[in-house]
């Protein structure tokens, strides 16, 4: 098969696999687009920002700056620094990826990486090629797209529960993802019930849980990932067949 059939079989594959995130970021958007529109946003305004920004947690982070009237510097920082997680996915992505890669994809890759695309990403066996990636989210993002926009359209016609209830989908898709690759590997299924207990200890310490939620996940990355390589390094191919250890 030469280069343009793998890319197209590559992007079928990450749209099909992107089906279940769209649907999950879809309920989980529409319950955002609620709140957008509770704080004075229009539908096209909560829309463009969820094409703009995939990211559940630094698009709350800023509506909660806005509803609070801070400034542009503040929602700024605060959506940085909430997003900072993304900056370590995007190293580990970058071991996954041919060091040959053009410059134009790693762009248009990093655009997609959001958690769920993420740990999809990193399951795919083999190099990662970016059509995969670009297929998860030519369908994950217009479901996110369209869940902000049809949830500020909505306002606050729903009752609360209604809309609480449609943020448990985001769990279901983390299952989605974390159950297969923890029956293909039991180091993988030990490291994600070691994440589930570290996660639950930072909430409970009394030095640490006062950290944002967004600290917690980088602080547990951080530890964790490199505990993990540490301990378990992955054997991977070289080029001229000798095998490295990354």
């Amino acid at each position: 098969m030469n280069e343009k059939g793998q890319n197209r079989t590559w992007l079928l594959r990450g749209v099909r696999d992107g089906v279940p995130i769209a649907l999950g970021y879809f309920a989980v958007a529409f319950a955002l687009g609620i709140a957008a529109k509770r704080i004075g946003m229009s539908a096209f305004q909560a829309a463009a920002m969820s094409a703009l920004m995939l990211a559940s947690a630094g698009q709350y982070a800023a509506l909660t700056v806005i509803a609070g009237g801070g400034g542009y510097l503040q929602m700024a920082v605060t959506t940085f620094i909430v997003n900072l997680r993304y900056l370590l996915m995007s190293c580990a992505l970058s071991q996954k990826v041919d060091v040959d890669m053009k410059l134009r994809h790693r762009f248009l890759m990093s655009y997609a990486v959001t958690d769920e695309i993420f740990g999809l990403a990193m399951s795919a066996e083999g190099r990662l090629n970016p059509f995969y990636q670009y297929g998860a989210a030519l369908i994950a993002a217009p479901g996110w797209t369209a869940g902000a926009f049809l949830g500020a359209g909505a306002g606050a016609i729903l009752p609360v529960r209604v809309s609480n209830a449609l943020s448990v989908a985001l769990y279901g898709m983390f299952l989605a993802i974390i159950i297969p690759a923890g029956k293909k590997n039991k180091i993988v299924a030990g490291i994600v019930l070691c994440s589930m207990l570290c996660s639950f200890l930072l909430t409970r310490l009394p030095v640490v849980r006062g950290l944002s939620s967004g600290m917690q996940i980088i602080v547990l990355t951080v530890l964790i990932a490199g505990a993990a390589a540490w301990l378990f390094p992955v054997k991977e191919e070289a080029k001229g067949g000798d095998e490295i250890v990354s």
